[in-house]
């Protein structure tokens, strides 16, 4: 997912905008592997080993390869929380991107009565429609932000045990250096949420519904207009809702998409071997080749099987750094790198 400045140029005169923006058989170390310390609070122990990272479903996540992490490194159990973001914000008085002014020199032209912050909102049309034009089901909602993820008019207020949104990259690595810690890199959170199962199809195994259960928060229905909630949500479930993997993680499938540390590329991924890649140098996307980028991991409740399998094990997503929405958040590392 990606909005850039031109994105939000757009939005200011339309009220619309979106720029959305294997092998097997490899040994991982144990889920059980011993930590360095006891335990960090709220935090579980990834443990280091060797990987196949990337999925041979989508482009920019190909072509599937090895990956080896040699140390291990300890990841948030949860998407970080509204209550946790507040603290955060409690603390330091940090504004987030969307509570902040639009500045006129970034878009020259546009009267400044119009510059309002504020942020993307999925706002779901009456009636069928075409997939091709996500401009049908996304609004730039203003006074949209962490506190108020769908805007103030709808007055939905941030629950406190849900996942923060509303956040950009530069927000979440805001809020990681406070805590002490950092955000994962790509093959760190790809690692984790594989959970010790090398390559399968989706993060939890290789069935949609083992056993007839729904085992993340996904979109079931028509997208955009008919979301059944046959997994129980209709939007952001709270954390911890669907079970943990074997390395004790929460939603890292589905819920809210979670920013990584990586610049974003799509033709990053080479056939080599990769020990500790920490991404690329910089990030370049065709699409939009002048903003500035990072991987978004894990999909969301918006993802479909009808539009963004996003949820399939080893895909990416991508957005600009600026850039959050009411789909979108993090989770924070600690150790290693």
């Amino acid at each position: 997912m990606s909005f850039n400045k031109q994105v939000i140029f757009l939005i200011i005169f339309t009220a619309l905008s979106i720029v959305w923006g294997c092998r097997s058989g490899h040994e991982q170390a144990s889920p059980q592997e011993a930590a360095p310390v006891d335990s960090i609070a709220g935090m579980a122990w990834i443990p280091p080993g060797t990987f196949q990272m990337g999925s041979k479903d989508f482009p920019d996540a190909r072509p599937v390869h090895e990956v080896e992490l040699t140390e291990g490194f300890w990841l948030d159990s949860t998407e970080v929380t509204n209550a946790e973001f507040r603290r955060f914000v409690d603390s330091t008085g940090y504004k987030t991107i969307a509570e902040r002014p639009l500045d006129p020199a970034d878009f020259p032209g546009v009267p400044e009565a119009k510059l309002v912050s504020g942020s993307l909102v999925f706002d779901p049309p009456d009636q069928p429609v075409q997939l091709h034009n996500p401009l049908q089901w996304w609004s730039y909602i203003k006074g949209a932000n962490w506190k108020v993820p769908e805007g103030p008019q709808r007055d939905a207020r941030a629950e406190p045990n849900k996942p923060v949104v509303q956040v950009s990259f530069k927000d979440a690595k805001a809020y990681c250096e406070w805590a002490g810690k950092r955000l994962p890199t790509e093959a760190e959170w790809e690692f984790a949420a594989k959970g010790g199962k090398d390559y399968p199809k989706y993060y939890w195994g290789e069935e949609m519904k083992p056993n007839g259960k729904w085992e993340a928060n996904i979109y079931q229905g028509r997208f955009p207009n008919k979301n059944t909630a046959a997994d129980g949500f209709e939007a952001i479930a709270p954390v911890k809702s669907f079970a943990a993997n074997p390395y004790g993680l929460y939603d890292m499938d589905g819920n809210v998409w979670e920013w990584v540390a990586d610049y974003y590329r799509p033709d990053y991924y080479t056939e080599e071997k990769m020990v500790d890649p920490e991404g690329p140098a910089s990030s370049y996307d065709p699409m939009e080749p002048g903003a500035e980028k990072r991987v978004q991991k894990g999909g969301s409740f918006l993802c479909s099987d009808q539009y963004c399998r996003r949820y399939i094990a080893g895909s990416r997503g991508n957005g600009e750094v600026n850039s959050g929405s009411n789909n979108l958040g993090f989770r924070c590392a600690a150790g290693s790198r």
